[in-house]
């Protein structure tokens, strides 16, 4: 089977592939030169284009540094001994010196971008009559942007591994709390329901051997039996009823923390009170709140989202719109949307999805009240 090597590793996309097309600039430049000089030229380029592939490949590795020296000593050899355009070059490893996550390494590196701009440049002012008023005039202000722009890429990473950490603490919160809710409904469970069922146990064996010799006595131990498994149902509900679940408000407070981390401002219409609503119903709307909240940071590369509840007589409705790039056919199944129709299934729930500058995803779920829950029940 024979192994396709990418020239680019596939995390960086289109973006590496895209910057190539600035290397036609020096190729065309090179077309002025002759002999030993052209031929010098392009084998330059070359390594030059080596070093841009190995850096992709190698960051954070100690090969790093050695490929971006490479890259800063061609970038220099071409400035000084060929043109002075070719200090646009250095956007190439403008971009890399940003990566350096280390303040050490990052500030060598920039170091070393400053004296591969300037003393170039310098030396062309002094030692080329050609160079016009002009020619000064539009280098400078490119010199000054690639100079600059190794501070924009470090803090560009720097955010994104802050998302990256905050989506990895909040994972984890999750994990820890639902391991020590499983710990205290087992401990609750035991305790509550442990010795009732051990007592059903001792009281179905008597009646057994009541039946056979006193009918009435095993009809009395049989009610007694009843009664006491009432009792362990009531124990049971009144459990469920006191279990951490998530609510509506809860998850709408959580959403405005997470939401804005991650530098999406947030804006809320509807009500504080959803005391009508079952916890059952609630613990899933709030979990379909969740995952909605996650897809529009992980996707949607929104700035602001509007969050809309609205509540009738026969059923709660949910809006989450966001002013991102919207949601495509193809990812229409995927991002947890899947997971979200799932859950409203079991309460009737219904999602609409639905593009308008931006996504708005639309959740309504039907109110059963209890009273026509317990009459159903009973009829």
């Amino acid at each position: 089977m024979i192994k396709v090597v990418s020239m680019f590793p596939k995390k960086f996309g289109f973006f590496p592939y895209i910057f190539l097309i600035y290397l036609l600039f020096p190729i065309y430049f090179l077309t002025k030169e002759t002999g030993v000089k052209q031929l010098a030229g392009y084998s330059m380029l070359v390594l030059f284009l080596v070093t841009y592939r190995q850096l992709f490949h190698l960051i954070e590795k100690k090969s790093f540094s050695f490929w971006l020296v490479i890259q800063l000593a061609i970038v220099f050899i071409f400035s000084v001994f060929y043109d002075l355009n070719y200090l646009f070059l250095g956007f190439f490893p403008a971009n890399f010196v940003g990566w350096y996550s280390s303040k050490k390494m990052f500030k060598f590196g920039f170091i070393g971008l400053v004296i591969v701009e300037i003393m170039p440049f310098v030396y062309q002012l002094m030692t080329n009559p050609k160079l016009s008023v002009v020619d000064i005039i539009y280098v400078i202000p490119f010199m000054i942007i690639i100079v600059i722009s190794p501070f924009g890429i470090r803090s560009m990473n720097r955010r994104m591994e802050l998302e990256q950490e905050l989506e990895k603490a909040n994972e984890k919160i999750e994990e820890l709390v639902k391991r020590e809710e499983r710990v205290r409904i087992a401990r609750d469970l035991h305790d509550t329901l442990g010795h009732t069922l051990s007592l059903l146990t001792l009281k179905s064996q008597l009646v057994q051997k009541l039946v056979k010799v006193d009918i009435e006595r095993a009809k009395l131990e049989a009610k007694e039996m009843e009664d006491t498994s009432r009792a362990a149902l009531k124990q049971v509900r009144e459990l469920v009823t006191d279990m951490r679940a998530i609510t509506i408000a809860e998850e709408l407070l959580h959403a405005q923390r997470i939401l804005r981390a991650a530098g999406i401002t947030y804006h809320y219409e509807g009500d504080s009170s959803f005391s009508n609503i079952s916890p059952f119903i609630q613990n899933i709307m709030g979990m379909c709140m969740r995952e909605a909240v996650t897809n529009i940071i992980k996707h949607s590369r929104a700035s602001h989202c509007k969050v809309k509840i609205v509540q009738m007589a026969d059923m709660i409705k949910i809006i989450m719109k966001d002013d991102g790039i919207g949601i495509d056919e193809k990812r229409l199944y995927g991002n947890g949307l899947k997971g979200i129709e799932e859950r409203l299934t079991l309460i009737d729930g219904v999602l609409v999805l639905s593009n308008s500058n931006g996504t708005a995803v639309q959740i309504t779920v039907p109110i059963i009240k209890k009273a026509d829950r317990e009459e159903g029940a009973i009829g």
